[in-house]
């Protein structure tokens, strides 16, 4: 009699420690899993991020590019984008200031500062340079990573596009 007592605390005892075993396998499975899903997440944030940024910049050139319209100036110290709208007597500025990418839409004989403009996303810095009817704008982004955007001004061959 003991021995039958004594197998089916052995049988119940070995069932437990398969349970613990295979709850132990499933958490480090989800563990795992959730490590992968958040680094493709980062991932795959960090590449929105850096799209949208240049593609908002590229946006406005493309919106503003008439003859003449589409400058690099120097806003205050900072390389900025000059975009005139002749008819309305405005200008708006992209810029990067305090590790924001900033527009500042104002009419064109306005003094203001880097400061009065709207946040649109954070960005370490940018500097632009037209050369040759290419606009190429340098973007700083956050942990050291950067990115390019080269556009053609069509307003060059003296059209609106």
């Amino acid at each position: 009699m003991k021995r039958q007592g004594t197998k089916r605390h052995m049988d119940g005892l070995l069932m437990l420690l398969l349970f613990g075993v295979f709850a132990v396998c499933v958490l480090i499975v989800l563990l795992t899993g959730a490590r992968a899903y958040r680094g493709l997440t980062d991932r795959d944030r960090a590449a929105f991020d850096r799209r949208t940024c240049a593609q908002y910049i590229a946006t406005k050139v493309r919106q503003g590019d008439a003859a003449g319209t589409v400058r690099v100036e120097d806003f205050c110290g900072e390389s900025a984008l000059q975009l005139i709208d002749g008819e309305a007597g405005c200008v708006t500025w992209l810029y990067c200031h305090d590790g924001w990418l900033m527009e500042l839409y104002t009419f064109a004989d306005a003094r203001l500062e880097p400061q009065d403009g709207e946040r649109i996303m954070p960005l370490e810095g940018l500097s632009f340079e037209e050369k040759d009817g290419f606009l190429t704008a340098e973007l700083q982004l956050g942990e050291g990573g950067a990115d390019t955007l080269c556009l053609s001004l069509r307003s060059e061959e003296g059209g609106r596009t």
